[in-house]
């Protein structure tokens, strides 16, 4: 009888499956190999509780945390290795230790969003004291690893470029940044005397910030920390860099012939909450003569730098949006200024969320123009110089 036919392939078949069997067994006996670890967002996200968990995908990433991916990245690398050097017991829901990203993670959620210590923690499933811990501990690595971002600049060429762009934008000559101030408003207990001086103008507790801004919205030099019962021009007058500029010591680059015997030094402008001065030129008062009025409209189409940056930098960081409820009056400044480093950090990342904010001027509702009355005669002359050569009737 011949042979069946499809007999043969049928054998080689079953050596096929058998060599199969056996590879797959052999397989088994390797060591094997870690699977590749979830992208820590995704692993992260599936932790978010409560209104965020309806953001969890990668690209709702930005929804959370009003920054970039690549821009969070940095600010971990910055921080990583002080988060890493301080022993905690930080752990989330699932007992797992907190890694030093889902700390920073905590801590900019804290500091972006403002939301209160509970609710950040029932989002990511750990309690009030372990987000305030966080957060502080990440204010204090920002503190010590990202001052680099937040500097007056030590080079000619870097002040060559800040001066350049100011006077490409509205035309005035020289100008190294615009000085503004805001508050951060707070509630705190009447009963306690002693603070009321924080008491402002409008009748608020709140803490100022002032800051010298350049054409890219970046903050060059900050001071915080000072009741809200100053004025912006005694909060000036106190600090580091009013006693750098008058000494000399800031503001002393390159200056520029105006005319024959003429010389335009560098300088910063202000609103007329500040005083008048050689290095600080404010807007005049009831402007008449036509130099006037059209130096007051640069200068405060180039101010509103200043204002659309302070603005940027209380709605990006809204722990300091709005009124803070009994806020820890030594902590706060440092939260501040990290806020203020936070925002430059965005810009030098050049991080598109921030360009994508909303325009706005109004940093300070409902506070009105304050007014300072002190103006050098030598700030007096310059300035009456500048809008005339602005104007192009500075006599030669």
């Amino acid at each position: 009888m011949g042979p069946i036919r499809g007999f043969k392939r049928r054998k080689k078949a079953e050596k096929k499956v058998d060599q199969n069997v056996l590879d797959s067994a052999l397989a088994s006996l390797q060591p094997q190999q870690p699977q590749q670890p979830l992208d820590w967002w995704d692993d992260f996200s599936r932790r978010i509780t409560g209104h965020l968990s309806e953001t969890k995908s990668s690209k709702k990433f930005e929804s959370v945390f009003k920054i970039s991916r690549k821009t969070f990245n940095y600010i971990c690398s910055l921080v990583n290795d002080n988060l890493k050097a301080r022993q905690s017991n930080f752990s989330g829901s699932d007992g797992k230790p907190l890694s030093p990203n889902d700390q920073v993670a905590i801590a900019l959620r804290r500091l972006s969003s403002g939301e209160s210590l509970s609710n950040i923690g029932d989002s990511f499933g750990i309690n009030q004291s372990t987000v305030s811990h966080i957060t502080w501990r990440f204010v204090e690595a920002m503190e010590e690893r990202a001052l680099h971002h937040l500097r007056w600049p030590t080079t000619e060429a870097e002040m060559e470029e800040i001066k350049s762009k100011f006077e490409k934008v509205h035309g005035l000559p020289n100008c190294c940044g615009v000085i503004d101030t805001t508050h951060i408003v707070m509630t705190l207990p009447t009963v306690d005397h002693s603070n009321d001086v924080w008491i402002d103008r409008e009748k608020n507790h709140s803490m100022v910030l002032q800051a010298v801004v350049d054409t890219d919205m970046r903050f060059h030099d900050v001071i915080v920390g000072y009741p809200g019962s100053l004025s912006d021009a005694l909060v000036l007058q106190n600090s580091s860099f009013f006693k750098l500029s008058e000494e000399g010591k800031r503001l002393n680059g390159k200056k520029i012939k105006l005319m024959e015997g003429t010389e335009l030094g560098e300088y910063i402008i202000g609103d007329q909450g500040f005083p008048l001065l050689p290095w600080l030129l404010t807007p005049f008062q009831n402007a008449h003569p036509d130099h006037q009025v059209e130096f007051n409209k640069r200068h405060a189409a180039t101010r509103a730098v200043a204002e659309i940056a302070l603005a940027r930098l209380k709605e990006m960081w809204r722990i300091i949006h709005g009124v803070m409820w009994l806020p820890d009056k030594n902590r706060l400044p440092r939260i501040i200024f990290v806020c203020c480093l936070l925002h430059n950090i965005v810009i030098d990342m050049e991080d598109k969320v921030f360009g994508e904010m909303p325009m706005s001027h109004d940093h300070d509702k409902d506070y009105r123009q304050q007014i300072c009355e002190s103006a050098s005669k030598t700030g007096t002359d310059i300035r009456e110089k500048l809008s005339l050569y602005l104007s192009g009737t500075l006599p030669s």
